[in-house]
C-alpha cells in the first residue's frame, strides 16, 4: 500500500486566445495515510476531478507537487488506477477480454485470464464474464470498469464520480460493492463525489473543497462503525456539519451560475435530503 502527499498544489488555467486565466485552487496541502478513504466532496467548478487528475498524472499542477510513496508524480503510472464516471469499456470485447485488456502485456494469456476471473468474482460478475457491454446494466459496466482496475494491482485506486450517472437502488448497492473491495483488499480509495451522504457511507475523511479559486474548507473524520446507517443520529450529524459548512460555498456557485435569475427560493432547492451538492448546479 502506497499513501500520497500533496504539497501546495495549485492549478492555474490559461486562455492564450484571450490572454487571460482563471485559478481552479491553490495551496492544497493534504497527506492520505495508505490504505486510507478518502472522499473529495464540494460544489461544481471547485477542482475537485482536476485534482484527481493531477493525482493520477492525467493532468500537471502549476505549483506543488504530488508524491505517491517516494516518488514524485511525473504522468500516468500503473501504481495508480483511475475508475471515471463513465466505464469506457470496449464494446467489441467481452468483460473478460476488458478486464484482460491491460494485463496481456504482463503475463501470458492464460494468467491474464485466471487473474481478470479473480477480479470479476471480487465484484460479483463471474456469471457475465462472456458477455459484451451493450448486454450490462449501467452498474454492472461500472463493475467491470473497477474490476479492470483492480486487476492492474494499483497501489491506490482513484474514482471520479463512479456513480454519479446511476439510479439510486443501483448507486446503493454498488456503495456496498465499494466497501467491501476496500475491506477486502486494503487499497488507498481517493473518492471524488457530489453527494455528501455518499461520502459519509464510505469514508474514513472527508476532504471540503470550496467555490472557485478553490481550496480546502475542512477535513471531516468519519469515525462510525461500518456498515454505517444514514438514519443513525451520529450519521445526520456529520451530514448536517458539511451541509452548513458549503452552504454558502453552493449560493456563491449559484449566484455565478445563475446571475440576475437567482432568488433564495431557488435557494431553498439546494437543501434536499439526498444532500447531492452537484443536483442544481
Amino acid at each position: 500500500m502506497e499513501g500520497v502527499l500533496i504539497k501546495d498544489v495549485g492549478k492555474t488555467f490559461q486562455n492564450k486566445d484571450e490572454n487571460t486565466s482563471f485559478t481552479v485552487f491553490e495551496n492544497i496541502d493534504l497527506n492520505i495515510k495508505p490504505g486510507e478513504f478518502v472522499s473529495l466532496l464540494g460544489p461544481s467548478g471547485c477542482g475537485k476531478s482536476t485534482l484527481l487528475n493531477i493525482i493520477a498524472g492525467l493532468d500537471e499542477a502549476s505549483k506543488g507537487a504530488v508524491i505517491v510513496g517516494d516518488q514524485e508524480v511525473s504522468g500516468p503510472g500503473t501504481d495508480r488506477g483511475v475508475v471515471f464516471q463513465e466505464a469506457a469499456l470496449m464494446p467489441w470485447l467481452t468483460v473478460i477480454e476488458n478486464v484482460m485488456f491491460g494485463l496481456k502485456k504482463k503475463m501470458s494469456k492464460q494468467e491474464a485470464e485466471n487473474h481478470a476471473l479473480e477480479y470479476l468474482k471480487l465484484v460479483h460478475l463471474s456469471k457475465f464474464v462472456h458477455s459484451y457491454p451493450h448486454e450490462l446494466s449501467g452498474g454492472m459496466k461500472q463493475r467491470v470498469s473497477i474490476a479492470r482496475a483492480l486487476a492492474m494491482d494499483p497501489k491506490i485506486l482513484l474514482m471520479d464520480e463512479p456513480f454519479g450517472a446511476l439510479d439510486e437502488q443501483t448507486r446503493t448497492m454498488l456503495h456496498k460493492e465499494v466497501n467491501y473491495i476496500w475491506e477486502k483488499t486494503g487499497k488507498t480509495i481517493i473518492f471524488v463525489t457530489h453527494n455528501i451522504r455518499e461520502s459519509v457511507l464510505l469514508s474514513d475523511r472527508i476532504v471540503l473543497m470550496g467555490t472557485r479559486p478553490g481550496g480546502i474548507i475542512n477535513v471531516f473524520p468519519v469515525d462510525l462503525p461500518r456498515p454505517r446507517k444514514p438514519a443513525s443520529p451520529e450519521f445526520t450529524k456529520i451530514e448536517e456539519e458539511i451541509m452548513g459548512m458549503l452552504a454558502g460555498e453552493i449560493e456563491k456557485v449559484m449566484r455565478e451560475e445563475m446571475g440576475d435569475d437567482y432568488n433564495s427560493q431557488k435557494a431553498a432547492l439546494l437543501y434536499g435530503t439526498n444532500r447531492n451538492l452537484g443536483d442544481h448546479i
